[in-house]
């Protein structure tokens, strides 16, 4: 697993009161835990650091998705269902000059 991985996950909702298996982008990978970003097709909550993302060959979407890298957070690579895809250059390039943009870096 490395970074720009697109992956399945049991993802927690933020009021901690449920969870959704649904994709998100793999961000950093040590040696226990990865540190991912939310991936939804929900497009209403958009926000100028989200990333759009089109279906293709490679990052194994269905429909155009948004990465939402206001909505990261750091899980047990144990939760990690499986691998969906990856992101393109191009596409894992717009990933990094948005997080240096949100983390202020």
């Amino acid at each position: 697993m490395k970074k720009g991985d697109i992956v399945l996950l049991s993802f927690p909702f933020t009021d901690l009161k449920g969870k959704k298996i649904r994709p998100a982008l793999v961000l950093v990978v040590s040696d226990l835990d990865v540190i991912v970003a939310f991936v939804t097709t929900q497009f209403k909550w958009q926000n100028s650091y989200d990333i759009l993302l089109e279906p293709d060959n490679f990052n194994g979407l269905k429909k155009s998705s948004l990465v939402r890298l206001s909505k990261i957070t750091t899980i047990d690579k144990d939760l990690i269902l499986g691998k969906l895809g990856e992101l393109n250059t191009l596409d894992l390039q717009k990933i990094n000059n948005n997080l240096i943009k949100i983390l202020e870096l």
